[in-house]
């Protein structure tokens, strides 16, 4: 027995339960319940729970155990198992007694998630009554039944650029490590992930920080002024009139000391009409200077007989898209329309009639705003005193200056960064939120202003629903408040840090203004914790730590008056977590299992079977039926983690040219046919659907046919798949590690927001001194302005671009929908490009024996496919980065001879060097290809336009008959070949080391295709 423990509370149990019971008690194995209670911390990253004490009362047996094991994650058969357990190791006097298990003073069956709790013991939940949603599209042709469809759920992504009057500067709040910063990490996955899955599933998302990375901004008012005033109006049965208080007005290129722009200006407002031939409208008609994705953000003013849908029509590249408003919510700020491709130039506009379903109402309006832009708002700091360093000292204000510290004038200056990667505290203020909010320090300190007002941002929005009935704001139902970070700490080896969740119970008397209980909070908590951490394990790595969840006042976590909850995923300081966590494939999981923990929580809340979105689509092909007609077809993807998550419907969206895609068009089968119109490129994506929403789109196929030729099509395979971090290493005795980035940066899905710079500090040993001295993975900052390019799955579209320029039609298919459906075919097509870009033999995280790795450039299949279709006469284009070195030299592999003999004996080509150059400059030379010398730049840098080739191959013939025709100006060394058959071998091929779609100009690709189309469709000679 534990005899610290009888001595501990025998005075107690004699005084509390008398002499009978504290015998009892004091023949309990403390030490044996002890071991019971901590067996359910396994996969816990804690420390261990202890026994506090024993209390009997009546029939009830209550254990205490320390705080910590609210850390558990529990169930009611988890409970019950529990209990059991611990009835084994109480002796046999205590059986009957019913048993009570304390994680501190809370009962753990008051911590089972409501989604597990029982229909009869289900707790409340904080709802609202059924409302019009803040905005919904009109024009989607589908509807969600068990997503998030009307939720509204505000989210950020930890901190952002702010301004340190202590050093008169604008910086990060975190230091720059492992190539990134967590200001800029957590945007990796809640940009391009999380957001885009919450609204898939059919919820309305709202962040205090910026969330288009696009730098450029355009703004168009009825006021003018610094806006563009190409603002019209008509008047139908009712005309438009002044409002009656303050609007937005663009009056200053930059922003200073509480300046509210939507106090500065005016709106106009309108009564509604149920006549829709006699409506009165306002046109915004923006001038684009660049082609490209805008978000569309309009403002308006909420009246208490605002009109519950007010429609928005939004003409852009891909068409015409109409939204509606809930104008009685969401006045005053920047609304979220989408984001939509617009082409330059007056094309663009966005109206708004005055037609309702509901009369006697109003409709507003107000500006118009299109892009993220920059950040626009201007600080200084006080040249008379000396500021504190908010970050550093913790305090607020000024200190004097002595004889010695003369006085300074310091001007008043912007960030000069895009407005995304700045802090919420900036994005609020351009966006009309009370100062009180966005700056509870009135301006002394940006540190603590910003990561103060997150949470108050969530009552502004909330203020005036059942949230917070008392207070101003909005009016908007906020389901739930979701704050995105990474940690700190580091270790050495393989050790992860591991995910975090932090919520709060006790704040506002551990209720929420309708009276149920903020434990909610920890249920919202353990179901995106456990989603984490159960998909990571199984996808991923197996090791990965959950850690504690931590009931504690962070402000992020307990100012919300909704559930709330903050999530530390991984230690971005940490080497073993950001192996992971700079991988695209472990961001889309990790944001769809926050997701799912999401979608569980509110399904729940509101009493719905959920439904999970299905993945994205496979296996997708353009088949070439006749003439100009095609067919597509794809395949769903089961998700092996989620069994709702089938599709049950399909969306093929058709762009036209370099234009947007439509809206979409509902197909209940996996294949879609259609004619396309001659000599245009017409591109096509796929997504899968459910009643629980919509997948993430496939990759981009395209087609056009040539009213000049009546021959076959080519056929462009995209090979490209790949989606990986940047190449890693670290030393036998795990003194140095780190990223290369010169090497390979690996590829980011579509763009990467979080890539600083390069890794410059590889010594594990190195301390943290400062921000601007941060140790051990102490990065370069040359590319944080930007979004650096990645894999956009779009490029049969640049390489079909310079094929029907050429004159020559072509379809496009995926490697794997090639491969199975036998397209590798000298009688179907006429010749084929593979796309290859980057793709290699990379890994996820740390090299695991028992896990394959993933994206070789020529797997068993497509070489047998790629022999077969040679040995037939066919004619092949292959581009990719790492033709020689996957094959030969992957540091991650072992060179199969089978791999260099297909490379050697059918493409031709062998490996002569790797990293062979960093210019980004290649020419032609004489050779059976071209007599022509053609030099052509691709990406070799990190940029905003294409994925960077760092270190391509230098590859040479490999065949007597074959050439070299492509060579680095840098080194001479050879770059491509050519091969036109040989007495026995009679096929021709062309490979060449610089993936094509890099080459950076269009008319260069156009030139080199003409070039490589008129070797290959030369008449057989054999």
């Amino acid at each position: 027995m534990n005899k610290r423990f009888t001595i501990q509370f025998l005075f107690m149990l004699m005084c509390s339960v008398g002499i009978s019971k504290a015998q009892q008690l004091l023949s309990v194995d403390s030490a044996a319940l002890e071991k019971v209670l901590n067996t359910y911390t396994s996969g816990i990253t804690m420390h261990r729970v202890k026994l506090d004490s024993l209390r009997l009362s009546h029939d009830t047996l209550a254990v205490y155990a320390s705080p910590n094991y609210a850390y558990v994650s529990f169930t009611a058969s988890r409970c019950k198992t529990i209990y059991e357990d611990l009835k084994r190791n109480l002796p046999q006097t205590m059986q009957p007694y019913q048993l009570a298990v304390y994680a501190g003073d809370q009962n753990i069956e008051e911590l089972i998630p409501r989604f597990f709790q029982s229909k009869a013991n289900k707790s409340q939940a904080f709802t609202y009554a059924p409302y019009t949603p803040l905005v919904e599209n009109l024009s989607r042709p589908y509807t969600i039944s068990n997503g998030l469809s009307g939720k509204h759920i505000a989210m950020w992504q930890s901190h952002g650029l702010y301004f340190e009057a202590g050093r008169n500067r604008w910086q990060w709040q975190r230091a720059r490590m492992l190539q990134t910063v967590e200001d800029k990490y957590t945007q990796q996955y809640v940009l391009p992930y999380l957001i885009p899955m919450l609204e898939n599933a059919g919820a309305y998302v709202l962040t205090p920080r910026e969330r288009d990375t696009n730098p450029i901004e355009v703004i168009v008012d009825n006021d003018g002024v610094m806006a563009q005033n190409h603002y019209t109006e008509t008047t139908g049965d009712h005309p438009w009139q002044n409002g009656l208080s303050a609007g937005f007005a663009y009056l200053h290129k930059e922003y200073r000391d509480f300046q509210n722009p939507f106090r500065e200006g005016t709106y106009r407002m309108v009564s509604t009409t149920q006549r829709k031939k006699a409506v009165s409208t306002v046109c915004w008609q923006p001038t684009i200077p660049e082609t490209r994705d805008y978000a569309v953000y309009v403002a308006y003013t909420s009246l208490p007989n605002s009109a519950t849908d007010a429609h928005y029509t939004v003409v852009h590249s891909g068409g015409t898209t109409t939204l509606s408003i809930n104008q009685q919510m969401g006045g005053g700020t920047w609304i979220y329309l989408g984001t939509f491709h617009f082409n330059a130039g007056t094309t663009a506009k966005v109206t708004l009639t005055n037609y309702s379903k509901q009369p006697n109402t109003i409709v507003t309006a107000d500006a118009l705003r299109l892009g993220g832009g920059m950040g626009n708002i201007a600080r200084t700091t006080n040249g008379d005193s000396i500021a504190y360093d908010g970050k550093i000292d913790r305090k607020i204000g000024y200190k004097p200056r002595n004889a010695y510290q003369p006085a300074l004038t310091y001007p008043y200056v912007t960030s000069g960064y895009p407005r995304y990667l700045e802090a919420a505290r900036y994005s609020m203020q351009w966006a009309g939120v009370p100062d009180s909010i966005y700056s509870p320090s009135h301006g002394l300190d940006d540190y603590s202003d910003d990561y103060k007002s997150r949470g108050q941002w969530v009552n502004y929005l909330a203020g005036g629903t059942k949230a917070w009935p008392e207070g101003k704001g909005l009016n908007i139902p906020i389901d739930l408040s979701f704050a995105f970070h990474s940690d700190a700490g580091t270790v050495y080896g393989d050790s992860i840090i591991g995910t975090l969740g932090i919520y709060d119970t006790q704040a506002y008397h551990g209720r929420f203004a309708d009276g149920s209980s903020r434990v909610a909070n920890r249920g919202l908590c353990d179901l995106v914790q456990s989603s984490i951490v159960h998909d990571i394990r199984s996808l991923f790595e197996p090791k990965w730590s959950r850690r504690g969840m931590w009931d504690q006042r962070y402000f992020e976590a307990w100012t919300p008056r909704v559930p709330a909850m903050l999530l530390e995923l991984l230690s971005h300081e940490n080497f073993a977590d950001m192996r992971y966590g700079h991988d695209p494939r472990f961001q889309f999981a990790v944001s769809r299992a926050i997701y799912k923990g999401i979608l569980k929580y509110l399904s729940d809340a509101y009493g719905y079977r959920y439904v999970v979105q299905p993945l994205p689509v496979r296996n997708f092909s353009i088949i070439p039926i006749k003439a100009n007609r095609i067919q597509l077809e794809w395949e769903a993807t089961p998700d092996s983690l989620e069994p709702t998550a089938k599709a049950t419907q399909y969306v093929v969206y058709k762009r036209m040219g370099e234009g947007g895609f439509d809206n979409g068009t509902i197909v209940t089968k996996n294949r879609f046919e259609t004619t396309i119109p001659y000599d245009s490129i017409v591109s096509f994506k796929v997504c899968a659907l459910n009643a629980g929403g919509i997948s993430f789109p496939s990759e981009i196929l395209s087609a056009g046919f040539s009213s000049q030729t009546t021959g076959n099509p080519l056929l462009i395979v995209n090979g490209f798949d790949c989606l990986s971090g940047p190449d890693d290493f670290c030393s036998s005795d795990d003194e140095w590690a780190g990223f290369l980035a010169e090497e390979d940066n690996g590829v980011p899905y579509n763009g990467q927001i979080s890539y600083v710079g390069k890794q410059k500090e590889f010594r594990r040993s190195m301390p943290w001194t400062d921000d601007d001295d941060s140790g051990f993975g102490d990065s370069q900052a040359d590319y944080e302005r930007i979004s650096i390019a990645g894999n956009t799955f779009d490029y049969p579209y640049l390489h079909g671009e310079a094929m029907l320029k050429a004159g020559h039609s072509f379809v496009s298919a995926s490697k794997n929908a090639a491969i199975a459906k036998a397209m590798f075919d000298t009688k179907r097509y006429a010749a084929i490009d593979l796309i290859i870009g980057k793709n290699k033999q990379s890994k996820l995280g740390r090299l695991q024996p028992q896990r394959e790795l993933s994206f070789k450039t020529f797997s068993p299949a497509l070489q047998q496919a790629i022999t077969d279709y040679c040995k037939a006469g066919g004619s092949l284009f292959i581009s990719g980065a790492y033709l020689g070195t996957d094959l030969w030299r992957n540091p991650l592999s072992t060179p199969q001879q089978q791999d260099i003999d297909f490379a050697k004996h059918i493409l031709k080509y062998q490996l002569r060097n790797d990293k062979a150059a960093v210019t980004g400059r290649l020419s032609t030379i004489v050779s059976p290809l071209t007599n022509d010398v053609l030099t052509l730049d691709y990406a070799a840098k990190p940029n905003t336009r294409c994925y960077a080739v760092e270190s391509p191959d230098a590859i040479e013939p490999a065949d007597s008959c074959a050439y070299t025709a492509f060579r680095y100006p840098e080194n001479n060394k050879s770059a491509g070949i050519v091969f036109g058959g040989n007495q026995t071998d009679q096929w021709r091929t062309v490979v060449l080391a610089v993936p094509f779609e890099t080459i950076i100009e269009s008319k260069e690709r156009t030139k080199l295709m003409q070039m490589i189309l008129n070797y290959l469709l030369q008449p057989s000679r054999f």
